[in-house]
């Protein structure tokens, strides 16, 4: 458990949102917000989506929520604290089966390669795994079937999110994709050669670096660069370029930093 506090710790404090991608779709546009690590604000007809809130994004920044999409168990995912600020009385969580009981309302369970509609959006779990990395031999820090990709369909547009993994098979066969979120950090998910190969299989119109921060990097949004350096010039892929680990904002007069 030491390993998944220290990533905590990597995104603790940040969280400031940068400006929305604008995709244009049926019924009105889509607007995609980074916010940090691997959460991602969506909105469309009305609606506001919040795939994996965490306490580590500057939650006034953060709209309250329609829909929770959570893709896996560890906190830098699944967030008590974040999701009872961003919940309304009326959201709905979509959620693995091993978060089944977690959440304070109506939740939808999804298993690997189900599809199910939730308030107009079909969203599909592909499975989210490791091959060949855990903490030790035998052992996957992500197990299959434990967590989700996903492939969310509104307005004719498909836009996925990987989630923890690294290139599944399942992953490689999603189809359609409009807009990727991908992510890359040591020990836990791929490398940015890893992402940049998987994105080359399943290729997306667009595709983003997010959950990118890992320990000793320098600079720091190394992973990023050399993911988007790994497609650069690949026909029919446009990287797209997002900071999820803005700088904190400055501590209160007489207060110390996080």
């Amino acid at each position: 458990m030491r390993l998944w506090f220290g990533l905590v710790g990597l995104v603790a404090g940040l969280g400031v949102a940068v400006a929305a991608d604008t995709i244009p779709a049926a019924g009105g546009d889509i607007e995609l917000t980074p916010m940090t690590h691997a959460n991602v604000q969506i909105e469309y007809a009305g609606k506001v989506i919040q795939i994996d809130p965490t306490a580590q994004t500057n939650l006034a920044t953060a709209k309250a929520a329609d829909v929770i999409i959570v893709t896996d168990i560890h906190g830098d995912h699944f967030d008590p604290a974040a999701i009872d600020r961003l919940k309304k009385p009326t959201t709905v969580y979509v959620a693995p089966g091993a978060l089944a009981d977690r959440f304070p309302g109506e939740t939808v369970v999804i298993k690997n390669g189900e599809k199910k509609d939730v308030q107009g959006i079909t969203i599909e779990a592909v499975g989210a795994y490791n091959l060949t990395r855990g903490p030790m031999p035998g052992q996957f820090y992500h197990t299959k079937g434990r967590g989700n990709a996903y492939v969310l369909t509104m307005g004719g547009k498909r836009v996925f999110f990987s989630g923890d993994t690294e290139c599944t098979p399942e992953i490689k066969a999603v189809t359609g994709i409009d807009v990727a979120f991908v992510a890359m950090n040591l020990p836990f998910t791929m490398t940015p050669k890893e992402a940049a190969d998987c994105v080359r299989a399943f290729k997306p119109k667009q595709v983003y670096a997010y959950h990118y921060r890992q320990q000793g990097l320098d600079p720091a949004d190394k992973n990023a660069t050399e993911f988007a350096a790994a497609l650069k010039g690949v026909a029919g892929i446009e990287v797209k370029t997002a900071n999820f680990y803005p700088a904190a904002p400055a501590a209160p007069a007489g207060r110390g930093g996080a």
